[in-house]
């Protein structure tokens, strides 16, 4: 298992070791002691989520207030997306900045967004299914949305899918009518940088107790 801290801080990429042989593929996907050693938290497991999605649909960007947040271990067992990590939290030396990972059933990547993180995805093929490992449940009075198509965040999103067929964004009604960076700032729903680094170093230091 390979793990990389994006360029947004608090985000990693993972990339398991693969096992094929005639019957098919084994992997670990997720692994306790190779994770914690690469990013220094654990990951409390509180829900798991399912999302199948068509070609075209964007879902997010989505987040929660902090404390506690929901970081979230996300995977791709079926088809592929285009996962992104946008940094909302203000005060971060990347704030409003974006990465992305290819999460497919080629590579089997997963990606960790740690508490305080916006995220979101394309699908790039039919019934993309995603898999989310999240450390805290959804609570509707705690989630948050920015749109996705927001011109501040500029998120390059795919023109075409895996195949090469034309795509454009679909959203839901929610994730279309969600404000712009800037507007979710000025209405306070944005984390605060500093916020984030003592929920984060509050929880470490949970682990590291046992």
């Amino acid at each position: 298992m390979q793990i990389r801290e994006l360029t947004i801080p608090g985000a990693w990429e993972i990339t398991p070791r693969q096992f094929p042989d005639e019957r098919g593929v084994f992997l670990e996907w997720f692994k306790l002691p190779a994770f914690a050693e690469a990013t220094g938290q654990a990951l409390d497991l509180a829900q798991a989520n399912l999302s199948v999605s068509a070609s075209g649909v964007v879902r997010g960007v989505h987040f929660a207030d902090v404390p506690p947040s929901q970081a979230k271990y996300v995977t791709c067992p079926a088809g592929s997306v285009l996962d992104v990590v946008v940094d909302i939290r203000v005060g971060s030396p990347t704030y409003g900045q974006w990465d992305g990972v290819l999460l497919d059933d080629v590579d089997r990547r997963a990606i960790y967004l740690s508490e305080g993180l916006g995220h979101a995805f394309m699908a790039l093929s039919e019934n993309a299914t995603v898999v989310y490992l999240c450390s805290e449940g959804y609570a509707p009075g705690r989630e948050h949305g920015i749109n996705p198509l927001d011109p501040d965040l500029a998120i390059d999103w795919p023109t075409a899918d895996r195949a090469g067929r034309p795509i454009a964004p679909l959203l839901s009604d929610k994730d279309r009518l969600a404000p712009g960076l800037a507007d979710a700032r000025d209405a306070g729903l944005l984390p605060a940088w500093d916020d984030v680094r003592a929920q984060v170093e509050s929880l470490r230091k949970r682990w590291e107790r046992g």
